[in-house]
């Protein structure tokens, strides 16, 4: 769905009109790399982590560990307004 944000509320491009989410993304690790520490998302009500990641040019097999305020999640896992999405890279030892 391609959408846009005006005054916090979301129109998608078939005209329909949501109210507009605010979520957190705190990164960690390499996530950081090119890209803020802490971000803040809008988006229409109800989405799956799985959506901010591909908004942050991230697999789902890049990442180890998911939080919605503090708890484990899934990236089928829905957001919800206000939540704050903690990202961990999956660890990947290196060979020498």
């Amino acid at each position: 769905m391609q959408a846009y944000v005006k005054n916090d509320i979301i129109i998608s491009n078939k005209g329909k009109v949501m109210s507009a989410m605010k979520v957190q993304v705190k990164l960690f690790a390499t996530f950081r790399n090119g890209r803020q520490e802490l971000q803040e998302f809008e988006y229409p009500q109800d989405i799956p982590i799985s959506t901010v990641l591909k908004d942050l040019s991230l697999s789902q097999s890049d990442v180890g560990m998911a939080l919605v305020n503090g708890i484990h999640a899934t990236t089928d896992n829905k957001l919800h307004d206000h939540d704050v999405l903690a990202l961990v890279p999956e660890y990947r030892q290196r060979h020498h």
